[in-house]
């Protein structure tokens, strides 16, 4: 029988509810910015705060940040390449479903922001470090702990679609969206023990997105999909039922390899 201390709940809802008011509080400060250049005030200041916060949690606890995946390490670069990498390709299956289909083609966006990709990779990346820190360490580590694995990503899954919901979302959209990609995310942080591979992952699907201007990121993509008169619930179905099966399925081949690796015996 697992035993379940509620002053552990506890400590879990208010880091809930720090990494939210610390949201407010940073797009209040950057509410004079827009943009890109907004997206970067938050992510970085959110980051840095999202990573100090676990930090007093992990010592509340009596623990430290390696525990929740959250320490920075030689191989932490090496291993966001890695989940970077499979973002982007993540991305550019999605693109290939939607292409795949006909009747879709990929134009150069007239509308698109006069911003460097650099920028934007680094808005991306700051945003992912952040959402990563604030669901996918501290909160994730100890449900998971205490519940078990899905019981775990399914609450963090709903509280990250809920964050979305609160900035404007469709409770279906932030579900089927934000929620689905959640449950990807903790899967990766859960089966890597770490944060690196699940925010590249993230940070390169986000970044991906807004190249190709869809999903509902920052407006001003290089790219945008143009689809057919007549074609465009087409076009909606395959969307989503190709990014809810990609999310899926990359968590079952993780979740796949965590097995084997833990089958495997160690070498004498």
């Amino acid at each position: 029988m697992i035993l379940v201390r509620p002053t552990a709940i506890i400590r879990i809802v208010l880091f809930f509810l720090a990494c939210l008011l610390m949201l407010f509080a940073a797009a209040a400060v950057a509410k004079p910015l827009a943009g890109l250049q907004q997206a970067c005030l938050i992510g970085g200041m959110c980051s840095i705060g999202a990573w100090m916060l676990s930090g007093w949690f992990v010592r509340w606890d009596g623990v430290d940040l390696a525990s929740i995946g959250a320490k920075l390490t030689p191989r932490s670069g090496a291993r966001f390449g890695l989940g970077f990498a499979l973002g982007l390709i993540l991305v550019g299956l999605h693109a290939l479903a939607l292409l795949g289909m006909g009747h879709t083609t990929l134009e150069r966006n007239p509308a698109a922001q006069q911003w460097p990709i650099a920028v934007a990779l680094i808005a991306y990346v700051l945003l992912a470090s952040r959402e990563g820190l604030a669901f996918h360490g501290y909160p994730l580590r100890r449900l998971a702990s205490m519940f078990g694995r899905w019981p775990a990503l399914i609450v963090v899954s709903l509280v990250f679609s809920a964050e979305h919901v609160a900035g404007g979302a469709g409770w279906i959209a932030a579900i089927a969206g934000a929620g689905v990609g959640s449950i990807l995310f903790g899967v990766a942080s859960l089966t890597t023990r770490g944060l690196a591979v699940p925010i590249g992952i993230h940070a390169a699907w986000n970044f991906g997105d807004w190249l190709r201007s869809s999903g509902g990121k920052l407006a001003g993509g290089p790219w945008r999909p143009v689809v057919e008169a007549g074609f465009d619930s087409r076009a909606g179905v395959v969307g989503w039922a190709a990014y809810v099966a990609l999310m899926f399925g990359t968590a079952a081949a993780l979740l796949w390899w965590n097995r084997r690796q833990q089958a495997t015996p160690m070498p004498r």
